[in-house]
This record gives C-alpha cells, sequence and structure tokens, in this order.
C-alpha cells in the first residue's frame, strides 16, 4: 500500500514538473501583449469623392490602402441601391473587403424651425438609418442642415436641443445614433460650447459629439476646451490639417490638406480626447480638388501614410 501510494505521489509530482516547464516554454514563446491603440485611423470617403467611383470602387480604394474603418455617404449607398444592389450585397462587399463603416454622413434637415419641413427630415432620417442598420453602420452625422447658410435665422438652443432628442430617440429605435455635428461655417452650432449645450440639454444617455479640426478652427473654438467636453461624449474625430495660407475668416472646406501637412494643433488635440476605456475613431475629411485629380489609390495610400504618422507614439 505504502509503495504504491509512493509511486503515484512520483508520477504526480513529475507530471506537474512536466506540465510546468511546457507551460513555461509555452508562455516564453507566446508574443508578449500589445497596448491597444486610443485612435482608430479612419478614411471618410468625402477625401476620394470627388473620383465619383461608386460605393464598391470606394471601399476598394481603401482597402488596398490598408485601411479597416470607413465613414460613408449616404447618397453613395443610395445610389448603389438604386443601380440593383442591396444591403446585403453591400455587408459582402464590405466584409470582402475587410472594412467596418464607423459612421456615415448624411444631410436630413432635423433642426430647421418649419415644423412641416422638419417632419419630412425626420422621416428622411429614420428612413436613412434603418437603412444604414442593414449594412451594419451604427452612427450618423447629423450637422446643422437647414439651419447652415449665412442668413439662416438662429435656431434656440433649448428647441435644437428637443430636436436632437427626438432623433436621438429614432435611433434607439434603428440602433444607430445621430452623432451632433459641429460646423463651424454655420450660423448655427459653429461653437463647441452650442453644440455641448444642445448634446446635455437633450438629457438622453445616448447623446454624442461630433468635432473636427477644421470646424473648431472655422468656428473660433479651438481646442482649449476640449478636456470639458468628457471623454464619452465623442466617438469619433474628423481630423486634417489647414496652413498658414488662410485666416479663419477665409478658409473653407476645400482647403483642408492631409494630416502633418499644415499648422493645426492636430497632436495637441489628439492627447486632449484620447480615451482609455476604448478607441477614439479618427477619421480623415478633406474635399481637396488638388487630391481629386490625382490617382485615388495614390490618395488613399498617402491618407494612410499621414494617418499612421499623425498617431504615433500618442
Amino acid at each position: 500500500m505504502s509503495q504504491s501510494v509512493t509511486r503515484r505521489q512520483t508520477l504526480a509530482a513529475l507530471t506537474a514538473s512536466v506540465g510546468a516547464t511546457l507551460s513555461t516554454n509555452s508562455l516564453q514563446a507566446m508574443p508578449a501583449p500589445t497596448a491597444q491603440s486610443p485612435f482608430t485611423i479612419c478614411l471618410n470617403m468625402s477625401t476620394i469623392r470627388g473620383h465619383k467611383l461608386g460605393f464598391v470602387k470606394e471601399l476598394e480604394a481603401a482597402s488596398k490602402a490598408g485601411f479597416r474603418s470607413v465613414e460613408i455617404w449616404i447618397e453613395t449607398l443610395q445610389t448603389y441601391l438604386k443601380n440593383g444592389g442591396t444591403t446585403a450585397e453591400a455587408r459582402k462587399v464590405l466584409a470582402d473587403n475587410g472594412i467596418k463603416v464607423e459612421n456615415a454622413i448624411g444631410f436630413a434637415p432635423w433642426i430647421i424651425d418649419d415644423e412641416a419641413a422638419r417632419a419630412k427630415g425626420l422621416a428622411q432620417l429614420k428612413s436613412e438609418m434603418e437603412m444604414l442598420a442593414e449594412v451594419g453602420c451604427k452612427r450618423v452625422a447629423t450637422p446643422p442642415i437647414g439651419a447652415q447658410s449665412p442668413g439662416s435665422p438662429k435656431v434656440d438652443l433649448y428647441k435644437a436641443a428637443e430636436r436632437y432628442r427626438a432623433i436621438l430617440e429614432i435611433g434607439d429605435k434603428t440602433g444607430v445614433v445621430p452623432q451632433l455635428e459641429l460646423w463651424g461655417f454655420s450660423p448655427n452650432l459653429s461653437r463647441l460650447s452650442e453644440v455641448m449645450f444642445v448634446a446635455i440639454e437633450s438629457g438622453h444617455p445616448s447623446a454624442r459629439v461630433l468635432l473636427d479640426i477644421y470646424h473648431l478652427y472655422k468656428g473660433g473654438s479651438g481646442n482649449t476646451m476640449l478636456p470639458l467636453v468628457g471623454k464619452s461624449a465623442i466617438e469619433v474625430f474628423h481630423v486634417n490639417d489647414y496652413t498658414a495660407n488662410f485666416t479663419r475668416e477665409k478658409i473653407v472646406d476645400a482647403d483642408r490638406v492631409f494630416p502633418g501637412d499644415g499648422v493645426a494643433p492636430i497632436r495637441e488635440t489628439l492627447k486632449l480626447i484620447k480615451r482609455t476605456d476604448q478607441p477614439i475613431v479618427v477619421s480623415l475629411e478633406v474635399f481637396n480638388k488638388d487630391y481629386y485629380a490625382q490617382d485615388a489609390l495614390t490618395v488613399t495610400k498617402t491618407a494612410m501614410a499621414k494617418m499612421k504618422a499623425m498617431v504615433a507614439g500618442l
């Protein structure tokens, strides 16, 4: 009996020893875990929109350059569907190219004072949200469209907050969250303080703001007060650059350039907004005619190189 126990004990000890050795060797062979980047690099299709490639070829150009996240334009997806494509086929195109749609750019007039026109805008937005949900997109940009032209009347911010809550409630039903977008050139929602007031006053837990290097500059807010925004309010952030050739008053959308090609405080801004709980989607949004004159793949590859340099070490 004692000999049997001794053998069992010996075998158990040998097994434990071998297991420990194998476990140690396996751990040594495994690559060390790497810290998650605080930023997800993304391409807004505005960057190659002037090439008029269409939904599929835009995604291919982005994928070939290494992008795995994009912002699509609703109009481009709608054209694809009108020409015979389906949302199921769109999902397959995305999967085949290894791409996730982080956000969509649309222009439904949800904020305007005209009640009848606003009702149509909400119906449009609901339809677009349902379409986006079918292709796997969970966010949509909602700028102050319809109230953005020079001379547009100022919208009462309390009413704007009520209207933003109304579209957030549509988002509850569709699974697509409207991102309240700041437009620096607009008479409405051109300032960081205005956008934050509307988001907070909406009283809805899903409220999110969509900010932009260029628009913060154009609207005069800058980046100084970004730490007060609250990290959870920003999921997508538009990046671009601007040169010293243009004053804030004179610069326009088409003057934006690749990150690193101008004087904008991009890296300083990203340090102010980066999160530790989840990556922020940093999406390149430019409308540069010089880029539109180049080969689309050249533009997307340049964009990827510029974006990688922008976030390196942050």
